[in-house]
């Protein structure tokens, strides 16, 4: 195939949103006449299954699709060129705003360089709108990278039209489309994204899902239960002893973030598994592809897991529960989303009688067990196997980076709080740290940004007196040391372990560490601070640790009950850190490929 076009991508862009569209249900679209709709235009007339309507006016063809939606339920498609004629839909998508009425408002936009520089019918037209739209949404001009998105955003507005999502009620969608001249181009020429099987839309959302019945979703995840699925666990998942029960029940493994108090023990017929991130790195283990993923709560913060779910084929059906309305899947690949408290929908799984189960599914691998959740189980024990004797004891294994996280997790008393700063705090918790009970783990996950960390910790120690630990990096503790004012004087049990590496660690994972001259690098990314972080915490009368061996950690964490504030600092190379990731991940892929009888 010919390197495409832009116009070509351009084109190819609208046939996929228009099958999208068709897919969700969209019988109609109206067009008032224009120039720059002209991609959208083409693709609307050669679709069969969507009835095309042209009305000169554009505060008709607003009304005019408001109509349609009314009668059927289903959203019309309402289409205009750029400037003016986008404005004129705005009394229709009041209209259906507030009468609930589910609408597409397909405004075509000029491309990003024809803004501000007095090019005619240009305005600004991301939330021209204001508040009387369910959702917006402006993907920017077409291009092959964006490729992956298409069906998602096109399916979404549907979704999000018939009341799904954040809305809760059905109402207008505005899509803005900016296209770039020349505006003609073929879509045979671009290797279009597929769509699901069956003609199904690219999302599906339930949210009308009671404890009497699962839905569609959870009656997709029973007529599994048995065979190849998987449970990955995030922040948010509800009571841990009932997802652990449906996992039983579906004789699931259950990925877990130990955000999600689901990361205990499990069991033969439901294994926890913790070393995902290492286990995902392995490609024997990679290509175990479940039949279906059951998604509960926050995405992890690893990178391979979540890149690893965004390349399950289509035909894999993701189902994500998500009560909040925030749609939490960035890679776009949920097929069944629910809107229901995740302990409701997972104990009407839990309370439905049990669906005929198939005869076993083929073995994961050509030379692994015949059991689907045998070789989980089997995988994780090697993973564990290799962190505890690797982590537990001898320098510099014991107070490395990945060391320190899973000592502080598994050191803590039952009843604590761990709180882990965004960036390698939380992933190295995550990665690492083993299974256990009695544990609260939290991080500021929804921004992922590293400011007001100390803050947030003194809050939650403050609110019910638990004793709270805090894992920290060392910019996270300096962008937020005016916090320690006045921190002695409350009344709070509040343990802070600095792992003090002099600057910003995670960034030396990044290409740009081998990739650009060291000083460079370090000026913009390794930003070493230099600063004496132990008399910065005594300027504040905060009584200060140094760790320097495993005792002295074990020791502080057997301390974190009593009243007051310390802090303990954990000295860490940058460089040598990352070392440390490459030869555990090594360790653990050897472990896993001889256990399974593979050469490593």
């Amino acid at each position: 195939m010919s390197t495409p076009s832009a116009a070509d991508v351009q084109a190819a862009f609208c046939a996929v949103v228009v099958d999208e569209w068709a897919r969700a249900g969209v019988t109609d679209a109206v067009i008032a006449p224009g120039s720059r709709s002209t991609p959208l235009v083409v693709a609307l007339d050669a679709e069969p299954r969507i009835r095309v309507h042209v009305v000169l006016d554009e505060r008709a063809a607003g009304f005019l699709a408001l109509g349609l939606g009314l009668a059927n339920g289903a959203p019309a498609v309402v289409a205009t060129t750029s400037g003016t004629a986008s404005v004129e839909l705005h009394p229709a998508v009041v209209e259906a705003f507030h009468a609930g009425v589910p609408l597409l408002a397909a405004t075509t936009d000029r491309p990003p360089e024809l803004h501000l520089v007095g090019a005619p019918q240009t305005i600004g037209q991301e939330g021209l709108f204001g508040r009387a739209v369910r959702w917006e949404v402006s993907p920017g001009v077409a291009d092959l990278a964006s490729a992956g998105a298409w069906r998602s955003i096109a399916s979404r507005c549907v979704v999000e039209a018939l009341g799904a999502g954040s809305g809760g009620a059905p109402g207008p969608v505005h899509i803005n489309l900016a296209f770039r001249e020349p505006l003609l181009g073929s879509s045979s020429r671009v290797r279009m994204p597929p769509g699901r099987v069956g003609g199904a839309p690219w999302h599906s959302y339930h949210r009308s899902v009671g404890a009497r019945s699962p839905g569609p979703a959870g009656e997709l995840i029973q007529a599994h239960a048995g065979r190849r699925g998987l449970i990955v666990a995030g922040a948010g998942s509800g009571d841990p002893d009932v997802l652990l029960g449906v996992a039983g029940r579906l004789a699931w493994p259950i990925v877990a973030d130990p955000r999600s108090g689901c990361r205990v023990p499990g069991s033969p017929e439901a294994p926890v598994v913790a070393a995902a991130d290492a286990l995902l790195r392995i490609p024997l283990v990679a290509g175990w592809q479940p039949e279906i993923v059951l998604r509960v709560g926050a995405p992890w913060a690893s990178k391979v897991l979540n890149g690893w779910l965004a390349a399950l084929p289509p035909t894999v059906p993701q189902v994500l529960v998500d009560p909040t309305g925030l749609w939490p899947d960035p890679d776009r690949t949920a097929s069944h989303v629910v809107g229901l408290d995740p302990g409701l929908f997972l104990a009407s799984v839990r309370d439905r009688p049990p669906a005929p189960v198939p005869a076993p599914p083929p073995a994961p691998s050509a030379t692994g067990p015949d059991v689907w959740c045998a070789a989980w189980n089997q995988a994780a024990a090697a993973a564990e196997a290799v962190f505890q004797a690797s982590l537990a004891s001898g320098a510099p294994w014991a107070l490395s980076e990945p060391g320190v996280a899973r000592a502080v997790l598994a050191g803590l008393p039952d009843g604590a709080r761990l709180m882990t700063s965004s960036s390698m705090p939380v992933r190295d918790v995550e990665w690492f740290g083993a299974p256990r009970r009695g544990v609260e783990v939290v991080a500021n996950r929804g921004a992922n940004g590293i400011d007001g960390v100390l803050s947030t910790a003194t809050g939650l120690a403050l609110a019910d007196g638990r004793p709270t630990v805090a894992l920290i990096g060392d910019l996270a503790f300096l962008y937020d040391a005016g916090s320690m004012i006045w921190m002695p004087q409350r009344d709070l049990a509040l343990t802070v372990i600095v792992v003090d590496n002099d600057g910003g660690g995670i960034f030396s994972f990044l290409p740009q560490a081998a990739a650009l001259d060291a000083d460079q690098f370090e000026r913009y990314w390794g930003t070493p601070h230099q600063l004496d972080l132990a008399a910065i915490a005594a300027a504040y009368g905060i009584e200060v640790i140094e760790i320097d061996d495993r005792a002295a950690l074990d020791s502080l964490l057997s301390d974190c009950s009593k009243p007051g504030v310390r802090v303990g600092l954990v000295r860490s190379d940058r460089t040598v850190n990352v070392g440390i990731h490459e030869q555990l991940n090594r360790a653990v892929e050897v472990a896993v490929l001889s256990s399974f009888g593979e050469v490593p």
